[in-house]
């Protein structure tokens, strides 16, 4: 079997289709509203759960005034009552065959071909994404499922024949579960990086605990009830919404949890994975964001990169780890390509997210809103922004997190928006002069998750791959300078502060993380 990407847009726009995408997304829009409000539970070994404190109203960043849904809040008893049920199950999951376990993942993705644009709508609502964006999420979900159970079955379940020691020997490396996982996911892929991660640990029969976003918690409960449809048998996957820093900590504190898969910031990240090794040394694979740079030399094509520039960096309004998030221009050509940049990025549509011609929707709460407001003050005070840098309030503006993409250029290279990781719709620009010193200007930065370079120079690309320090890079890409990694084709994974093991999601060495080596020898 070969693995092919999902890609649902282009199909449907090979196909001549585009209306019928559109015209599916806009019906699946207005089915969900009847769920609109909903009271929602926990599921804790196969059981609906509610919270004997209290419950956090789900609100959408499109429009404030829209009511989701209501979820418990969810307790350290909470917890430790899904570990206890995840652990249980492990005795049987762990040892169910592979093949079996690809069986539950394969019924997942057809359930989730046949409902892409129901749940396209609900990322849409929860975390402002527009259509094309969200259902691409979806897409990213099926292909993270396909794509492991097909590494499952290429590998023969990590079963390895191993040479002979003794004539009468026979010996093989065989891969297991360690046990149970704490699965903590983001916002901002909250279906494709909540299954990525869920899946890898479930397909290598290990258990789990899953705690979505509290942002984005709807969307989570709809992929524990496609599991249970799949046929996952109860207390394999079990649900908590609630406060990370309540939920998350009970995870990390248990000795019955072996490894955490997170997706998030760097402070969490590096915290959870000090304190997770407190009690003995036990695996941490964590996705901990970027400050992801892109080069444009003299002899680039200036269009190309302008594309590739504003959707890696103002796509989903900048809230994605590897945005682009600051520009590196050769001196001689920086003047001429900043005004085109700034003249693309004028036509940029901002607006509601759930209308097709709309690009940027709005960020996702508002901390997400305060901190762009923040950062906005940093730069008009310290640099030259030549285009952004304010909030919109006009209209229904007022209801949701909408806020303009900003360009800021004239900072210091070592200012603090070069070094931080913002999360939100704001592009540093500066110039440089040597190539040795741009790649010098990328690689001081503690992150290493992505980079981009237009050039149509061998020699510079040449020097770009060999010494740019980061786990995805891209060369002359228009379709985006630093996002838009495709499971299959390119590993997503970072270097430095942007990851903890070096080993890629939707890449050949996923998987076996999840799992420890046994050999075994038998005299025959």
């Amino acid at each position: 079997m070969t693995f092919e990407n999902e890609n649902t847009l282009h199909k449907f726009m090979v196909s001549k289709g585009e209306e019928a995408f559109h015209s599916r997304y806009e019906e699946a829009i207005e089915n969900i509203k009847s769920e609109f409000g909903r009271r929602y539970t926990m599921i804790i070994d196969d059981k609906n759960v509610e919270s004997s404190s209290e419950t956090f109203v789900h609100t959408s960043p499109i429009d404030t005034r829209i009511v989701l849904a209501y979820f418990p809040s969810g307790t350290a008893k909470h917890t430790e009552d899904a570990i206890k049920a995840a652990k249980k199950a492990f005795e049987s999951w762990s040892k169910t065959d592979y093949n079996k376990r690809i069986e539950v993942c394969r019924n997942a993705v057809d359930i989730m071909i046949r409902r892409k644009f129901e749940l396209a709508a609900w990322i849409s609502y929860e975390n402002g994404k527009n259509r094309y964006e969200a259902i691409g999420d979806v897409d990213e979900a099926i292909d993270f499922i396909r794509y492991y159970f097909e590494e499952m079955e290429k590998n023969n379940g990590f079963i390895i024949q191993t040479k002979s020691a003794y004539p009468n020997e026979k010996s093989k490396s065989v891969m297991k579960p360690y046990g149970v996982w704490g699965v903590i996911s983001p916002f901002n892929f909250p279906i494709a990086i909540l299954v990525g991660m869920s899946i890898g640990a479930l397909i290598t029969g290990n258990t789990i605990v899953l705690k979505p976003s509290s942002d984005t918690p709807i969307i989570g409960y709809k992929f524990a009830e496609i599991m249970k449809e799949a046929g996952l048998p109860a207390g394999v996957l079990n649900f908590i919404t609630g406060s990370g820093s309540i939920i998350g900590k009970a995870i990390v504190d248990s000795k019955d949890v072996a490894g955490i898969v997170f997706t998030g910031s760097r402070e969490i990240g590096y915290r959870i994975t000090k304190d997770f090794s407190k009690v003995k040394p036990r695996q941490v694979i964590a996705e901990l964001g970027g400050k992801n740079p892109v080069i444009v030399t003299e002899n680039a094509d200036l269009d190309k990169a302008i594309e590739g520039i504003l959707k890696a960096a103002f796509g989903y309004s900048g809230q994605k780890c590897s945005a682009c998030s600051r520009v590196y221009i050769q001196k001689s050509i920086k003047e001429k390509f900043v005004k085109k940049l700034v003249e693309r990025t004028k036509n940029l549509s901002i607006g509601n997210p759930l209308e097709s011609d709309n690009f940027m929707g709005p960020l996702i709460n508002s901390n997400a809103y305060k901190n762009y407001q923040k950062y906005s003050e940093v730069a008009f005070r310290d640099g030259n922004v030549v285009i952004g840098g304010s909030t919109k309030k006009d209209g229904d503006f007022k209801y949701g997190y909408y806020v303009e993409p900003t360009i800021v250029d004239n900072l210091p290279k070592n200012h603090r928006l070069f070094r931080e990781e913002l999360f939100m719709p704001i592009l540093c620009v500066a110039d440089y002069d040597e190539f040795d010193e741009v790649l010098g200007l990328c690689n001081q930065s503690h992150y290493g998750l992505t980079a981009g370079i237009y050039s149509n120079r061998k020699q510079e690309v040449k020097m770009f791959l060999d010494n740019i320090e980061a786990g995805v890079v891209y060369v002359n890409r228009d379709i985006s300078a630093t996002t838009g990694a495709m499971v299959g084709c390119q590993s997503f994974g970072g270097w430095k502060d942007s990851g903890t093991t070096g080993k890629g999601a939707g890449g050949p060495y996923y998987l076996t993380q999840f799992m420890r080596e046994q050999s075994q020898t038998c005299v025959v």
